[in-house]
Parts: C-alpha cells; structure tokens; sequence
C-alpha cells in the first residue's frame, strides 16, 4: 500500500537545502522591473497624469497610464470559464483603470532598469483626480443616495440569492416558542502568506508572451491573461514554478495580465512585477468582510422550529469572486442543522474597499462564526449542553443536499464531536469551570463546520493527467493542479503509484506547471485537488498499466488477466511469483528493434459529483477580565476528510489551518480611514497575525470514513481547518465570562467594551 502512509515529502530535500526555485529564482538578470502608481483617492476619476519628471529618472524605460490600456473590461476570479455565460465571471475592470474605486487602485506603471529607478520614478508620478464620494460600509452602500461605484450595477449590489424551505411565517405561529435573535459580523482580513505576489514576463516566437508567476491556477491566468490583452489564448503561455503560499489570494489573475501586457510594449523584454507586502495587503485580495442578522424559533426541548437568516458580503471595488463566496457561506446554514422552514437571503455589495476574493474557507469560515456563535447563544437561552443540542439538531446520517446530490453516508458529526470532546476533556472541564466569579476564569466552547468539495455543480470540475513510463521503471507524472505548499505533489505521487504498483519513490511528480506541455488542470482552490485529481490520476494509472502489461505478455507469454504490476515488477497473481521487472519491460520496450514504443498514457476526468466535508473544534480559554485579555488553553479539531492519503500531512494541513482560525478569532482585522479610504495597517507590524507565542498546543485528530464516490474515498481537507476555531474559541469565552461577543477579533478593545457593558469591569 503506498496511500494511508506518512511517507516523506517529495519536494522536502530541495525546500529545505534550498534548491527549489521560486519565481524571482529564475528571473532573468536583464530583467526590467515594474512599479506600479496607486491611487491615492478612494473614489474618483483620474484627469490627468503628469509623467514628465519621473520620465527624467536614470534608467527608466517607460512609462505607461490608465490611458494607455487596452479598452477591455476582463475578470480576474480563478473559476473554471465555461461556454456558457452564466458561468463567466463579471468582467468590470481594466489593465489599469482610469475610474478609480479604492485606495491603492493600478492608475499608472514605471517600467526601469532597476528597483530603485522604478520606484524614484513611480513616487514622481503626478496624477490629478477628480474626486468622488466614498462608502466604506455594505449596509451603508446599498442605501439610496450612495455613491455608484459601478454603472452596471446602480444600488451596488453585485449579486442576490435567496433560499426558501417549507412556510416560515405559518411555522413561527406554533404556541410556545422561543425566540433568539442576533447580529454577527467578521471582518476583511489579509491571507498574509510568505511569498508575495509577483511574476514577470517576456516575449519569444514572434508575438507569443510567456508569464511566469507565482500563481495557484496557471491554466486559468493563461486565459484571463489572453481576454484581457485581446489574444488568442493559444499566444500566452503561462508557468508556475514552486510557490511560497497562496491561500486564495493567488486564485485571482492579479498583476500577470498586467505584467504581460507591459511586455509587449517595451518589445518583448522582460518585465517583472514585485508586489511589497503594503502592496499585497491593498492591491492583492482579501477575505470578505460579513455582517448578518439570525433569527432561530426554538421549541423548549432545543428543536427548531423556523430559521432565518440575512447576511451581507463586503465584496470591496472589484468582482474578483464575487457573489459566490457568500452564496456559499449561505448555503450551509439550512444543511448543517436541518429545519422545515427556513428562509435565507445573501447579497454581495460593492465598496470602495480592497478586492474580496477567494481565501482559506471561502465563506464558510465568516458564516460558520456566525452560526455557530447563534447556536452557542440558543444553548444558553435554553440551559442546554452545548454537543448534546447539536447532537440532536445537526445533519442527520443519510441527508441529501438537493442541489449538490451530497449525502452524508456515516455519522460524522456525532463521531468528531465524541473524539473531539474527549482530547479536549471538555464535559469535565465544563463542570469544574461553571459558577465562576473571579477575575480570572476559564471555560470551554465548541463549534462544527460543514464543507464542500470541490465546485460541481456550481462549476465544471475537470482534470487532466499525463504518465510516461521511464526507461529505468520509474514514472513521470504530470498534472494540472499546483504544489502550493500543501504537500500535493506527494499526494499524487503516493495516489499514482497505488494504481501502477510501484513505491511513490519511483514517481517523479513534474511540480513546475507549464501551459505549453502540462495537461489541464483547474488549479488549487476549493480543497479539490486530492479528490478531483485522484479521478484523473486512477483513470490515467490504469490506462498506462494496462500498456504495460499488453508488453509484458508479449516479453513474459502470460495472458494479461493472470499477471500484475507489484512493488514494480510484474508478478503472476496466483502466486506471486515475479515473471520480469518493470525496469526490464521498459529498457526493452523502448529500445527493441522491431517493437519500439514510448510507453504513456494521458486522460482527462470530468468529475460530476463532489462530497460532504466534516468536523468540529474545541476550545479552553483563560480571561482575565480586568486585563482585557484572553489566553487560548488549548484547541482541538477533529476531522472527517474520509480516507488519509498521508496522515502526516494532513496533520500538518489541519494545524496550519487551525493557526488561521485563532487569527481570525483573536487577532487579525483589515482598519480602513472612514475620511480616506486607505489602509491604516497595511504590514506585518501594525496587522496582528499570531505567533508561536500564542499557540496553545494544538491537536489535530481525524475519523476515516471513506467518501464512496472518490477513487481513493478521500473529502476535502485542505480548507476546512480553518472554518470553526473562531467560534469555538468565542463560545469558550461566553462560558467562562457569560458574555456573547459577536465581532470579531475578539481583541482587548472588543472585551474591554463587551465587558464594560456587561457590568464586569469594577468602576464601570
């Protein structure tokens, strides 16, 4: 067995000795660099551009504005483009763009020599605007008499979508109900991952463009590349070399149409754009910013009864991914505790704040707060226990998601939960710590997730695999979804070697994507790479295993239905005894003189199906309320992703994810200037990640229950780490203080006004 094993990665010795190259790795020493002019108004419209002192900068080559694009309006979300168009993105920006919608908007670009010259030059730029007012706020936005910030869209609303199940107003009639109702909300946050955005392009063939970027969908940036420049998508090629973390903020086309185009207008040279990190913070993507409203009619034995819940998106100045994300968030809450009346309603709305696209969770991490924040307020309305009410109301075994055709096959929630509830020691930590009075207290607090995997049906899911058999008996595999960090190369290697019979050493995964020769692949995003690829490389392996053993009849004289490939050797199944080696079979495959053949196969799998992901997270908290200040104790998540393909990374996954949801809980929040529109803490010293200092000890723990309609029954992981610390976290701190703290980051200005409110603060 080569899957379920915690073998090393195959990409470990080159990361760690350093020997892997990354995008500014391989950047031509010639290369011009680019700087880009940021507006530095929120809303307006740019006159006039004055270039005529930066032109006079040593070493600048070019300089090139707003006025100067292409009149193409494209979009940049990393979604698989369909033929049809209600399956393609919004198109509502330009290469650089003369109606400026937030502050850090692209107005103008310096092309130079060199860093310096560059950026002498960009800060010599002068841009005159005329000045429009700015909304900040998504409820504020979709008031009459706000600024439009798109023409297309009047009330600024982007998208609307709504879900109705069974009679909610005939449902809250029923005698004796309870009602709990509440306001949440999450904010704009950055994925601050390690390498910042960059990429550079050059020109050869004539009028082709090669991007190399840093990049979590090449396949994808190859195509917004092309509609934005108005190309044929077969003139830009588009490569990925190893990536330092993406998180979502590289399933956008960010600056590589940009880059591209720059090129082709200092003939073909190359020209590279580096992000800095203010950069990435503004002009990159961040998560959306949710607000909601919930309203839960609650029978006194904790069963629903009727639901309601309203939220609204903070898309920011640009489409980017758009309606979907919160679309989705949504979609959960009728799923997770089912009801027969519910009414649900989500709206995207547009600001004149930083571009909201996709990141780590993709709404479920924003909408989960605010549930699972509704749930822990419904369990204290009632006096109930916590797991025992979601016990009793969550998804049941056997549920059908009527529009995904998901099913929930095993009990899974109820299996996490049990797991989860007893690393954490919670039901005995929950009586030691009730009935506190002091001024410091601790308590426990518990919240579920739900995830997809993948995008079907919302969107096509398809993925494309390559093998050839080397002439030492080894594989070359090559596919179309990234390595970004996650370990999914050494995923593939073990999934592939599976099939063929051979050890995952023998498979040697081509990480580098090139559109020119990689077959396609959507990219990474939607934890969809293990399953949706897992079809492509079964399909694959078996095609090419069934090459080999039409040779290996041929050398060996066995019938193909007697023999087999096993720990690479092909093997007669009766008894295991080994007729020839694959090495053997190949050497002489390739080079017999009369039989000459390149052994590979190639496939494409277009997966119609996707899967239920779940789990839960248990949280310990110390709060010290005259202080302000909250200490995570510990945290546990416990998972089920259906089968491991390496348990040690998927730990990894599950903590790295974890490490996000304690940011996102405690620490981190995008300040914007209400007067301004800019970015109060646009770099790593002013935004609050969490460090190792913060980290309790974290445990990560899984229930393997095979998803059936996955060759390897693997389910989303790679996301779903991430969705429920945040309100686990927060619940915890309502049973130690008996404070409910809607907002997050639940920080010391937070407590300090929850707590003042709450009369818990002496003096107060």
């Amino acid at each position: 067995m080569q899957v379920g094993k915690s073998v090393k990665r195959v990409d470990a010795y080159d990361k760690v000795t350093g020997r892997a190259k990354y995008t500014a790795d391989i950047c031509p020493k010639d290369t011009y660099v680019a700087r880009i002019v940021h507006s530095t108004i929120a809303h307006g419209r740019v006159l006039k551009i004055d270039t005529s002192e930066a032109e006079r900068v040593e070493g600048v080559v070019k300089i090139l504005t707003c006025f100067d694009v292409p009149d193409i309006e494209f979009g940049t979300a990393g979604h698989p483009w369909t033929t049809n168009p209600e399956h393609q993105d919004i198109a509502d920006r330009k290469l650089m763009n003369e109606h400026v919608r937030y502050y850090g908007d692209e107005v103008a670009a310096v092309i130079a020599k060199d860093e310096v010259a560059a950026t002498r030059a960009a800060r010599l730029v002068r841009v005159e605007y005329e000045k429009y007012p700015h909304v900040l706020d998504p409820l504020e936005a979709i008031q009459e008499g706000m600024p439009v910030i798109h023409e297309a869209f009047p009330d600024n609303i982007l998208g609307h979508s709504s879900i109705r199940e069974g009679n909610y107003q005939e449902a809250i009639r029923e005698p004796g109900l309870i009602k709990i109702e509440g306001w949440y909300s999450t904010p704009s946050v950055q994925h601050s991952q390690i390498e910042n955005h960059i990429c550079y392009a050059y020109m050869e063939g004539g009028d082709r463009v090669t991007v190399v970027a840093s990049t979590q969908i090449p396949h994808i940036t190859r195509r917004i590349t092309a509609q934005a420049l108005g190309l044929p998508w077969g003139k830009v090629r588009v490569i990925k070399p190893y990536i330092g973390g993406g998180f979502g903020n590289k399933q956008d086309a960010l600056y590589e149409p940009l880059c591209a185009w720059l090129c082709t207008q200092v003939g073909g040279h190359p020209v590279m754009i580096d992000s800095t990190r203010e950069e990435t913070f503004v002009s990159s993507r961040v998560r959306h910013a949710m607000r909601s409203h919930i309203i839960s009619w609650v029978r006194p034995d904790g069963t629903f009864a009727a639901r309601k819940m309203k939220v609204w998106s903070d898309q920011g100045a640009y489409a980017s991914h758009g309606h979907g994300v919160v679309a989705k968030g949504m979609g959960a809450f009728p799923q997770i505790y089912p009801c027969p009346n519910v009414e649900c309603d989500c709206w995207t709305v547009y600001t004149n704040k930083p571009s909201a696209g996709a990141m780590r969770g993709y709404g479920i991490p924003q909408t989960m707060f605010h549930n699972e924040s509704h749930i822990d307020d419904i369990v204290t309305k009632l006096n109930m226990d916590p797991v025992e009410f979601r016990r009793k109301n969550s998804m049941p075994v056997g549920y059908v998601d009527p529009f995904s055709k998901n099913e929930l096959y095993d009990d899974s929630f109820n299996q996490c939960m049990t797991k989860a509830e007893a690393l954490l020691n919670f039901n005995r930590k929950r009586k030691l710590y009730a009935n506190q009075t002091g001024p410091v207290r601790r308590g426990v607090g518990m919240a579920l997730f739900w995830y997809n995997t993948a995008v079907w049906p919302i969107s096509i899911e398809t993925s494309a695999c390559r093998m050839i058999l080397n002439a030492d008996g080894s594989i070359q595999l090559m596919l179309g979804e990234t390595e970004i960090g996650q370990g999914q190369d050494t995923a593939a290697a073990q999934m592939a070697a599976q099939v063929l019979g051979v050890s995952y050493k023998d498979v040697h995964v081509v990480s580098t994507q090139d559109t020119d020769v990689t077959p396609y692949g959507s990219g990474a995003y939607a934890s969809r790479q293990t399953y949706v690829g897992g079809f492509a490389i079964a399909q694959t392996g078996r095609i090419l295993k069934e090459k080999i053993l039409k040779h290996a009849h041929r050398l060996t004289r066995m019938p193909v239905d007697i023999i087999d490939i096993k720990d690479s050797w092909i093997v007669r199944k009766e008894d295991g005894r080994r007729l020839i080696s694959l090495e053997t079979l190949a050497t002489e495959t390739l080079y017999d003189i009369k039989h000459s053949e390149h052994i590979a196969a190639e496939s494409t799998y277009s997966v119609q199906s996707n899967a239920y992901s779940f789990g839960a997270s248990f949280a310990e908290v110390e709060v010290d309320i005259p202080l302000c200040h909250v200490r995570l104790l510990g945290l546990v998540n416990v998972h089920d992703c259906g089968n491991l393909i390496n348990p040690q990374l998927a730990e990894a996954q599950v903590h790295g994810g974890m490490s996000m949801g304690i940011g996102f809980g405690l620490y981190e929040k995008m300040l914007f200037d209400e007067k301004s529109g800019r970015m109060l803490n646009d770099n790593l010293l002013d935004y609050k990640l969490p460090t190792t200092m913060d980290h309790p000890d974290i445990i990560a723990d899984f229930v393997e229950n095979p998803e059936p309609t996955s060759p390897f029954g693997t389910k989303a992981l790679g996301e779903p780490p991430a969705c429920s610390p945040a309100p686990a976290i927060r619940n915890a701190i309502l049973n130690a203080t008996g404070v409910a703290i809607n907002d997050i980051p639940i920080n010391p200005d937070q407590l300090f006004e929850s707590f003042r409110d709450a009369g818990l603060l002496e003096g107060e």
